[in-house]
């Protein structure tokens, strides 16, 4: 089974208390090769107040956090039974498990916050072979020659007619092939 993305219901003002929570039962019960990370999807805001200008961080879903994990029973309960979570979206009730998120709407979510869906350590080690899923080079598959992580970029090695040509595209425009 491959790890996908969950979006997780919690009470309103309780997101960063359950997603401690949540990485500290993950951690204790040694669930950590399923259960691998919790976000809370937060934006930076630019308030004005008296003439002063601040940058404050707010929530993008109030109530709802995201789940990286590996859908089995065991994980599952113990997200479930997490102090402060009331289910997860995209699940009709009855023991049936939810729907995963799309890697676009991942990605979406995790770019607006600075954030990749790959763990660049583990994921794109140089020659590391991708697939180009957004932007003008769609479709393609390259061979990971650099990684920008404070510009969120790649330099790929990719086989334009015929011939190999170094493209550099977004973090979130490709997955590991």
């Amino acid at each position: 089974m491959e790890k996908q993305w969950f979006v997780v219901n919690t009470y309103s003002g309780h997101e960063n208390k359950v997603k401690e929570k949540l990485e500290m039962r993950a951690e204790s019960m040694g669930m950590q090769d399923y259960i691998y990370r919790v976000v809370v999807p937060m934006q930076k805001e630019i308030e004005i107040k008296n003439g002063v200008s601040k940058e404050k961080e707010k929530k993008m879903f109030p109530g709802y956090i995201l789940v990286e994990m590996v859908m089995t029973d065991e994980a599952w309960y113990i997200v479930r039974n997490t102090p402060g979570v009331t289910g997860f979206i995209g699940s009709s009730g009855k023991g049936a498990k939810p729907t995963p998120l799309q890697p676009y709407e991942v990605d979406k979510v995790l770019g607006n916050m600075g954030i990749s869906r790959m763990e660049i350590d583990k994921d794109l080690a140089v020659d590391t072979k991708v697939s180009i899923i957004d932007g003008p080079f769609k479709g393609m598959f390259g061979r990971v020659i650099s990684v920008d992580v404070a510009n969120n970029k790649v330099e790929l090695s990719v086989d334009l007619f015929g011939q190999e040509t170094s493209v550099e595209v977004l973090l979130n425009q490709i997955e590991k092939a």
